[in-house]
């Protein structure tokens, strides 16, 4: 399914994502003639008189002066350029965190006694957002399969109320079928969320594919120089009124200095992005050809679950995936990663620096469940030169080699 709207056929929406990120965001009235908004921090907002608070003090004050907790022109900014590029979208909140950002998703469409469909591939945090608080409050959480596509619609139930959707999945990277979870979530009035980290909405255009809430790890691309946590969700139209409600009740905000450096970083976004998976495909495939590699999970390579979906419906790749040893136990994947100079050791991902970690597939996984012939690593390609990474890499198995 595809949402239409008035602002897929404007002209903006007809740029090339390059030219769109560059004046998304950058209203004349935020701006005053200067390139980047400015930082404006504020708690206390003030009144020209008690008329103006009683006119101006309540109600919906979206892009309005109303208190510092409800944002300034410089979150303002962030929020709308991240919507600018979701055509068919209404609007955008930002959080202190990605998973901040899916609790707000989640507590929007989700009442105690209500059901939630999971993949079971999902973001770590994700799983424990379901398992924990929402299982407090009620809320009960079926995993299904990241391919079960249109067989979705065997699973939805009475109470679900919402489908939750990571494509490609965290770590192992399957690639969902969105179009067809989306017309048995729409047959029903389930509402969908889909966590877009991955693709960011420069190669995978959520909301335009039907879905009612996609959200971002802003720290990883769209900040894209690991020094800010925040999130995102943008709405389609109709759903943003429950997402802000929420949000102000509970008191999320983002704050004006990590929104500003937030803009700064979505200018680049394309670019680096175009960097990120070309360096990242070229290692992929170097992986494919080595003896000590089993299996590269990289969903712009053919063999990996879900590609034909990827062909159909992405218009790029990012920088993150993972590949499987062939054989090698817990010892010899440790040599591997210890060995490398030029990937880092740590979470997260986006950054314009390499990492590495290893991944533990089996403990977080229930219905999809894998049987791999050795260890899993996963790898954030970053913007150093990539045969500088393939050489590191190369040291790195030799290691894995001599620790078998």
């Amino acid at each position: 399914m595809t949402r239409n709207s008035d602002d897929e056929t404007s002209p903006e929406a007809r740029l090339a994502d390059a030219t769109r990120v560059v004046p998304a965001g950058r209203r004349p009235e935020w701006t005053a003639g200067i390139v980047n908004p400015p930082v404006w921090r504020a708690s206390t907002i003030l009144y020209d008189s008690i008329a103006d608070l009683r006119a101006n003090g309540h109600g919906d004050t979206h892009h309005r002066l109303y208190y510092g907790r409800r944002g300034t022109p410089t979150q303002w900014s962030l929020a709308d350029a991240l919507t600018a590029l979701e055509p068919g979208a209404e609007a955008t909140f930002l959080y202190p965190s990605g998973v901040a950002a899916v609790a707000a998703a989640l507590l929007a469409v989700l009442s105690p006694g209500d059901e939630l469909l999971l993949v079971d591939s999902a973001y770590e945090p994700t799983r424990s957002l379901a398992n924990g608080l929402l299982k407090r409050f009620g809320i009960t959480t079926r995993l299904y399969d990241p391919l079960i596509g249109a067989g979705i619609a065997d699973l939805i139930g009475e109470r679900t109320r919402a489908i939750f959707l990571e494509s490609p999945g965290s770590l192992t990277f399957e690639v969902q079928d969105v179009p067809a979870i989306v017309a048995a979530a729409e047959a029903r009035g389930v509402a969908t969320l889909l966590d877009n980290t991955w693709a960011t909405p420069l190669f995978f255009p959520a909301i335009a594919h039907g879905i009612d809430y996609t959200i971002l790890a802003a720290t990883k691309y769209v900040v894209g120089h690991s020094d800010v946590m925040m999130g995102s969700v943008t709405a389609a139209h109709g759903r943003y009124a429950a997402l802000r409600d929420v949000s102000y009740q509970l008191g999320q905000v983002t704050s004006p200095d990590d929104a500003w450096l937030g803009s700064r970083g979505l200018r680049t976004m394309k670019v680096r992005l175009d960097q990120h998976q070309r360096s990242a495909l070229a290692i992929a495939r170097w992986l494919q050809d080595r003896p000590e590699v089993a299996e590269v999970l990289h969903p712009a390579l053919p063999g990996c679950p879900g590609h034909d979906l990827w062909v159909r419906d992405f218009k790029g790749s990012s920088g993150l995936f993972s590949f499987v040893l062939a054989g090698g136990g817990e010892a010899a994947r440790a040599a591997l990663i210890d060995a490398l100079d030029l990937f880092g050791i740590g979470y997260s991902w986006g950054g314009y620096e390499s990492l590495a970690i290893p991944v533990d597939v089996a403990r977080i996984r229930a219905v999809a469940r894998r049987d791999f012939p050795g260890p899993v690593v996963r790898l954030q390609i970053g913007l150093e030169d990539t045969d500088d990474l393939i050489a590191d890499l190369d040291r790195g198995l030799a290691a894995f080699r001599a620790a078998m």
